[in-house]
């Protein structure tokens, strides 16, 4: 029989990560490091990786490399996978990661329905769902050969519920139809992924809810009033699932959309 500790060991093992430079990223990075795993970050052209880097090298002998990659352009996509598949490195996991979130000040973002744009649609697909496929395609075989393949894709609340346009009232914010729709897909792509790839390599989603980022108190004040655990999520909140759904304690759970979101959708 094995143990929870051998079963969460992560040793050998090797994570790709997207999005790694944000929040929750560097939380799922250092979830990967604690059970011994070694990384592949990446982000957009530019980021910085070095407050990660700083606490990634106190975990002895893990080896992390950091690798540009811009989602949104397929050149860019094509040119990762094949720098990461010539290290002929194994891989065992993949975390589909980054995300599109736009800002207030996007021109077709947040915004009414009929003045969002199809440009602002496209890029966020882009980088929600197309890349989440591209990655997941261009990096199977590779994950197959590893014996302990795992996919993680990064959806939302929001692909299975519809926006509550209360919350956002005297804010910038809003609820584009883009963000929603990528999301949803990257659950039916998961689905798709989970049936497509197995045995070889699981693949689950998971949905965050709401992470706290100094939004607007009245923002802040109305979703936490409704959600059961009465707060937002912290980037912390995201380490659990993350050795979760990489390591062998979920070595029977495929095709999965788990809610990380404080009971936010039971209502």
């Amino acid at each position: 029989m094995r143990t929870l500790q051998t079963l969460m060991n992560l040793k050998g093992r090797r994570a790709i990560l997207t999005g790694a430079a944000g929040a929750i990223g560097k939380h799922m990075a250092i979830a990967i490091a604690e059970l011994g795993g070694d990384l592949i970050l990446t982000d957009r052209p530019g980021s910085n990786y070095d407050d990660l880097l700083k606490t990634l090298s106190e975990f002895k002998l893990l080896n992390v490399d950091c690798i540009d990659c811009d989602l949104e352009n397929e050149s860019s996509r094509a040119e990762f996978i094949a720098k990461v598949l010539s290290k002929n490195y194994n891989i065992n996991v993949l975390i589909n990661n980054a995300g599109f979130v736009g800002a207030s000040n996007l021109e077709g973002w947040v915004t009414s329905f009929e003045n969002q744009t199809v440009e602002t649609w496209r890029r966020a697909l882009e980088v929600n769902l197309t890349s989440v496929f591209d990655f997941s395609k261009g990096f199977s075989n590779k994950i197959k050969q590893s014996g302990f393949g795992s996919i993680i894709n990064v959806s939302s609340i929001y692909g299975i519920n519809g926006p509550d346009y209360s919350l956002y009232e005297n804010t910038p914010m809003g609820n584009p139809a883009a963000y929603a729709a990528s999301k949803g897909g990257i659950i039916q792509l998961t689905r798709w992924l989970a049936t497509t790839l197995s045995p070889s390599i699981r693949v689950n989603a998971i949905s965050p809810g709401g992470v706290f980022r100094n939004q607007p108190d009245s923002f802040v004040k109305k979703y936490s009033e409704r959600t059961p655990l009465e707060r937002m999520a912290t980037e912390e909140d995201f380490k659990g699932i993350t050795a979760y759904l990489a390591s062998d304690l979920s070595a029977y759970v495929t095709g999965q959309n788990i809610l990380i979101d404080g009971g936010w959708t039971v209502w």
